[in-house]
């Protein structure tokens, strides 16, 4: 399937920072040469040196091996805010069913060592071109802002680790602590278009590995066992129970068992096993109902066990956490109105809370217990990625039923239009971090040429912004 890649006629705001159509060829053949060479989580070498040479060639000082292929970046421009751009690097184990010429035929090594297809359908391809463009406009426009300005390409976001690595590898030890971090990411609703979300955007969540051990034996004799399945089996059925009768709907609790694995698939079909594997993700929209609803997972577990008569082996481990990403209001009221300055208010929509998860929130003052700084405020927004023509074809009459018809991230169908989504990204990067970075120097003063004075709206409106439709994601 290929995505319109043409922009559709609109009036844009006079805040759009100039000279960013400039940097387009660039970012896109940048983006299109991360989408044909996707890598896993944690193996991200090839993604993180073409990311890191950019910034090299831009005059950022790049640190390189942060956390895994982490990629960290500093530009200091005088007095002011600290403020970070942050992208991811990691791929997924899709086969990309696209059909364009630049889609991913790679294959890696998945978790048994045997080859899995590997494809950018989260979009993070599409963040790392945009933080790289946007940070070439404002290091080539250092006359138009003051303070320190970041960049960091996060590794392994998609096991939900790669923030917590950078962090313990000392990230901020090693460059500016911001005061600010920006993200944004990539969504199917109309390419050209922002959102925001007020109050929570993305669920916390925590990710359970359970392990029963029981007593195999031959599957004609299982009264001679203690079947480890029978156990992992009741487990399935009765977990979404937790949120379907124990949890109030308002609280947005999900408690979702992914997968199972039980005995040895080379076996023959008479062999009871011995040990059965269950991957268990819990999501909520706030911490407490994230702390009970794991809490419930350890008890419907361990009674599933004693259920099915197993031995008292019932082991639970927690693989991975995030915490809710939750904007800060303040920073997301002058990052919005920078948005509604540069694409005019209708193109800036809001967004309902999601449980889909981040480790976005440890860079942030969330994951003060890891770095030591709690008074850091972040922004995260979505950025529309549906071109005009794609969208226009979409089954539904309404734009609700367009976006449940659409393929989203993680499909391997989900592709980008490419160039509205990466101007827009663009533009919305460098719009966001002018609105957090310090004011220009006023005309005369050292770091501004007298006959080039700032651009109106390049540093963000202030005020109470004004509230754009919303397109009718549900």
């Amino acid at each position: 399937m290929s995505c319109d890649q043409t922009r559709p006629t609109v009036t844009v705001g006079g805040g759009v920072p100039p000279g960013l159509d400039a940097l387009l060829a660039s970012t896109a053949e940048l983006y299109l040469d991360l989408h044909r060479h996707p890598e896993l989580s944690g193996s991200e070498e090839r993604t993180a040196a073409r990311f890191a040479d950019r910034l090299t060639a831009d005059g950022f000082r790049v640190l390189r091996g942060v956390g895994g292929h982490g990629v960290a970046a500093e530009l200091a421009n005088g007095d002011g805010p600290a403020v970070l751009l942050r992208a991811e690097l990691d791929g997924l184990p899709v086969a990309e069913e696209t059909g364009v010429p630049y889609a991913s035929t790679a294959t890696a090594p998945g978790a048994d060592g045997r080859p899995v297809p590997v494809m950018h359908a989260c979009g993070h391809d599409a963040h790392l071109a945009c933080a790289a463009a946007a940070a070439r406009w404002l290091a080539e426009h250092r006359d138009r802002w003051r303070g320190t300005l970041l960049v960091v390409g996060q590794p392994a976001e998609e096991t939900l680790s790669g923030a917590r690595a950078m962090l313990e590898d000392g990230l901020y030890d090693r460059i500016t602590a911001p005061d600010v971090v920006l993200a944004q990411h990539t969504a199917a609703f109309p390419a050209g278009m922002v959102a925001h979300a007020d109050g929570p955007l993305m669920a916390g969540s925590v990710t359970l590995e359970v392990v029963f051990e029981g007593d195999g034996g031959h599957a004609a004799t299982p009264h001679l066992t203690a079947d480890p399945l029978l156990a992992a089996a009741g487990a399935v059925t009765r977990l979404p129970a937790v949120a379907a009768r124990e949890t109030d709907p308002a609280e947005r609790l999900v408690v979702t068992a992914s997968s199972l694995r039980a005995g040895d698939s080379g076996r023959t079909g008479n062999v009871i096993a011995t040990r059965a594997e269950l991957r268990v993700t819990v999501r909520a929209l706030s911490e407490a109902a994230l702390v009970r609803g794991t809490a419930a997972v350890e008890r419907v577990v361990r009674a599933e066990a004693a259920a099915a008569s197993l031995p008292p082996r019932v082991t639970v481990r927690e693989l991975n956490r995030s915490g809710v990403t939750r904007p800060d209001p303040g920073v997301t009221a002058a990052v919005r109105a920078a948005h509604q300055s540069a694409f005019g208010a209708a193109r800036v929509t809001g967004w309902p809370a999601s449980s889909a998860t981040e480790d976005f929130p440890l860079l942030t003052g969330a994951g003060g217990h890891l770095h030591g700084r709690p008074g850091i405020r972040g922004a995260y927004w979505m950025l529309g990625s549906v071109g005009p023509t794609q969208w226009a074809a979409a089954p539904g009459t309404g734009p609700a039923e367009k976006f449940r018809a659409l393929p989203h991230n993680h499909s391997p169908r989900y592709l980008p239009s490419v160039r509205l989504t990466l101007d827009t990204g663009t533009s919305a990067l460098v719009t966001a971090a002018l609105a957090q970075l310090g004011p220009a120097a006023a005309v005369g003063e050292p770091g501004l040429r007298s006959e080039d004075p700032p651009v109106a709206g390049d540093t963000g409106l202030a005020g109470e912004p004004g509230r754009g439709g919303s397109y009718g994601a549900e």
